[in-house]
């Protein structure tokens, strides 16, 4: 190779190699086992993030029906301002219609007759703040008059009013009618409480009815096969205390595990009928 042409190469070698150097390589596609590998873990984490938002939903709910039961605390308390201090009644039977703490049980509901409507702010005529937002009309036959929907929320006037507690007033009308002031312990008596009823093989109903674990009949207590204490806030029941105060308590017992129908407590003192040891 003559000098003139090894410098010439010389100069172009450099400019060879790094074209060379710059020249991209094939790419490898993927394996099936990496695509599965990536499928897999993607599939594991969305689960972890559907099962976040679900969560996150199931506390706004409780939240709001946290809310709908402190309402209707505050409605209470304005009630009995009113009546000397006298809760209000859970229902009237011999009315036609039959009226009831939240309404008259029309087809559809009448929620503006309600004796505690007039004290409940926004109650409106749709009846939201009667209704537990984690219990979806659907999930239940309602006991309105015509399938129509009344509220999934029980008042606890087995203990507040037993005389105007209709189907059971027959065995316990004698006992007094409670006031604000009489209550020994407000803040563990339940004065409203996430409710609903099971009929067994036929489903569940809801119910305005926040019956006790134990029943008053013929002069002593005895089990109640059909409590309406109803745990839907993931494994959870909200109430409402006398005091007005809102908490969430778990089941002592399920009487229907199914539907999460059960009470709280192993008797029904201290938080559905204190003084029941004098009955």
């Amino acid at each position: 190779m003559s000098a003139i042409n090894a410098t010439v190469w010389h100069g172009i070698r450099p400019q060879i190699r790094g074209t060379m150097l710059l020249r991209p390589r094939p790419s490898r596609g993927f394996s099936l086992v990496e695509v599965l590998v990536v499928i897999a873990v993607i599939s594991v984490l969305a689960g972890l993030v559907m099962a976040a938002v679900n969560r996150s939903r199931g506390v706004a709910r409780s939240v709001v029906c946290h809310n709908n039961l402190r309402q209707l605390g505050i409605a209470v308390q304005v009630y009995a301002n009113a009546y000397e201090g006298h809760f209000p009644p859970l229902g009237y039977a011999d009315t036609q219609p039959t009226a009831y703490w939240w309404g008259t049980n029309d087809d559809p509901p009448d929620y503006s007759e309600g004796f505690l409507t007039p004290y409940v702010e926004a109650a409106g005529n749709d009846g939201d703040v009667y209704q537990c937002p984690e219990q979806a009309p659907g999930s239940y036959k309602p006991e309105g008059i015509g399938g129509a929907i009344t509220t999934t929320y029980g008042y606890n006037g087995y203990f507040l009013c037993p005389p105007a507690a209709p189907g059971w007033n027959v065995s316990i009308g004698q006992k007094p009618w409670q006031t604000f002031h009489e209550i020994v312990n407000p803040s563990e008596v339940f004065m409203f409480g996430d409710s609903l009823l099971s009929w067994g093989k036929d489903g569940v109903t809801n119910t305005s009815f926040l019956d006790p674990p134990f029943l008053y009949t013929r002069g002593r207590w005895q089990p109640n096969g059909s409590p309406t204490t109803c745990f839907r806030h993931a494994g959870l029941a909200n109430f409402c205390f006398v005091d007005g105060h809102v908490a969430s308590l778990p089941p002592t017992k399920l009487t229907s595990p199914e539907h999460n129908i059960g009470h709280v407590g192993e008797s029904n003192s201290p938080h559905y009928v204190p003084d029941g040891a004098g009955w």
